[in-house]
């Protein structure tokens, strides 16, 4: 019923949310297995949380089944690498509340080389604030400037950005490289110096 996942109720169809206390029981049967290879029943229902609850709700969706599972870095790995683009953006998402040490970094590694902007913008989350080192985080930032991500989505990007010399010289070096080009110059690009602290 509803009451079991409240932040959904009255936002999927009743058949849906049959589907989904299904989905949670099996969830909820596997927990604590985090097998490396060996896919388990609920996976299938994350993969087909789109289509059963609506593209609008199946991040939310997807969510609960992690949790439920106690899903750790090694399913999600396996979530991730045979996933579809909105799987992995799930699982990427999912990463700050499911993986407590940096054990999960190639998968926000394999997204930051990806040109998929709901991949990009998935990555540069809390996860990669708190893992990501100091060459992977500024190139992170490039990232999003460079496919056309809000920087408002970087995670403690004034926190990390402060007095970030290193990051302020790329900021300037790419602003030079459009400008050359004949391209815009991002404004979030100037705001991003800005928060360096070496803008001049």
């Amino acid at each position: 019923m509803t009451h079991r996942h409240p932040e959904l109720a009255g936002l999927i169809a009743p058949g849906a949310v049959s589907w989904l206390d299904s989905a949670l029981a099996e969830a909820t049967a596997a927990a604590g297995r985090d097998d490396d290879n060996v896919a388990v029943p609920w996976e299938l229902r994350f993969a087909a949380a789109g289509r059963h609850c609506g593209q609008d709700h199946a991040d939310a969706v997807r969510t609960l089944l992690l949790q439920r599972a106690g899903a750790g870095a090694a399913t999600l790995t396996r979530l991730y690498h045979r996933g579809t683009a909105a799987e992995r953006r799930a699982v990427l998402l999912a990463l700050p509340e499911r993986v407590t040490g940096p054990g999960a970094l190639p998968l926000v590694e394999d997204a930051l080389r990806t040109n998929d902007t709901r991949l990009v913008a998935a990555a540069v989350g809390p996860y990669a604030a708190a893992h990501l080192d100091a060459h992977g985080w500024r190139h992170a930032v490039l990232k999003c400037l460079f496919t056309g991500v809000a920087l408002d989505t970087v995670a403690d990007l004034a926190v990390r950005a402060h007095g970030d010399a290193e990051l302020a010289r790329m900021l300037r070096d790419f602003a030079a490289e459009r400008t050359a080009a004949g391209r815009p110059v991002p404004a979030d690009l100037h705001r991003a110096l800005e928060l360096t602290g070496e803008e001049s």
